[in-house]
């Protein structure tokens, strides 16, 4: 997958993120069992991620590898800090909240591991 289209998604896959922990979870607390303002903290971070990688979408024409291996790098972390939240809220948590952030972590998982592809491929050519 080209560079700049994988930076696209991501950017749209981190701002859809950050307007539903920000909007919608936190205003439904009893629903998904997370606190808001755990909520509001992740919901920032996935904005700085989608401000990253849309920058990086418009911006970019070549070079790319560093910039891809920086999202990568932040989205794991970002799946490590959604992990450690779920095992910290986790008496909190309803199923629905559980099952919203156990599918948003195979998401970005999906998306590292497409990520990862495309490096491997800019390693083998000069975009």
């Amino acid at each position: 997958m080209k560079p700049k289209k994988i930076f696209f998604i991501d950017s749209m896959g981190a701002l859809i993120t950050a307007i539903f922990l920000g909007l919608v979870l936190a205003r439904l607390e009893p629903i998904f069992g997370m606190p808001p303002k755990v909520l509001y903290g992740l919901s920032f971070i996935a904005c700085m991620f989608a401000l990253y990688s849309f920058y990086c979408h418009l911006q970019l024409t070549k070079n790319w590898r560093p910039y891809l291996i920086g999202i990568i790098s932040a989205n794991l972390i970002y799946c490590c800090l959604t992990i450690g939240l779920v095992i910290c809220y986790y008496q909190k948590l309803t199923n629905l909240g559980l099952m919203y952030f156990l599918f948003e972590i195979v998401v970005i998982l999906i998306l590292v591991c497409i990520e990862l592809k495309t490096v491997s491929e800019l390693t083998y050519r000069k975009d």
